[in-house]
């Protein structure tokens, strides 16, 4: 396959994960999860006592103890930090509730899409996050706006939490997610929002492989006319 990137932006709970994995395993393409990167700042964040708001802190942070990122047997991008890999310590509450504040610092966010934008240039990818499509990959092949009603994106994160032992009240969830939405669309760096030229796919009610096939349609028809 030629040099292809693929975008897939939307809130949280949406799906973006799940489906942007699915889609790569069915191209044969690397899977780029940028969110478990800003996961990996929370992780580190959390491990050195450094507060989410103070923004000199986290770069000081990131410079003495950088993130680093590495193929994994998956064909996904594991995240490592001190030279472990930390990829599935990154779903905790505590981890979640870090990362939208921490996530809007400028320099942060100029470090990790550094790491993005590298991937990007030297793989074929299929990306999710944020601003994949508005400002680490403006130039790709597809863009994908994901989105889901929020009840159904609160109860998926709350399925996935418990099915990785936490305990999480719902309504709390639910209204947590909801604050997020609106920080993560108001902020005045890389705001959540739809690029001009993505594709908009609603994925409420649908399974992940109706999703990906959705997606394969589109990246088919804009890839090959």
């Amino acid at each position: 396959m030629n040099h292809v990137r693929i975008a897939i932006d939307g809130p949280a709970g949406a799906g973006k994960s799940t489906v942007a994995r699915t889609v790569a395993k069915r191209l044969g393409i690397l899977y780029v999860d940028t969110g478990a990167m800003y996961r990996g700042v929370a992780w580190l964040a959390q491990t050195y006592g450094v507060s989410p708001s103070d923004e000199a802190g986290l770069v000081a942070m990131l410079r003495e103890h950088p993130l680093t990122c590495g193929r994994s047997e998956h064909d996904t991008v594991d995240i490592l930090a001190d030279g472990r890999v930390i990829t599935q310590e990154l779903r905790s509450p505590a981890v979640s509730g870090m990362v939208s504040e921490l996530s809007a610092h400028p320099a942060v966010r100029d470090i990790l899409t550094a790491l993005q934008r590298d991937f990007s240039r030297h793989e074929s990818v299929v990306m999710d996050g944020r601003d994949i499509g508005t400002v680490v990959m403006p130039d790709a092949d597809v863009k994908i706006f994901l989105t889901a009603d929020l009840d159904e994106r609160a109860r998926r994160r709350l399925s996935e939490m418990e099915g990785q032992g936490f305990c999480v009240d719902y309504q709390e969830l639910r209204a947590t997610m909801a604050e997020r939405d609106a920080r993560d669309a108001s902020r005045p760096v890389a705001p959540l929002r739809q690029a001009p030229d993505a594709i908009v796919v609603d994925s409420t009610g649908k399974s992940v492989e109706d999703v990906a096939d959705e997606i394969l349609s589109i990246a088919r028809q804009v890839l090959h006319g």
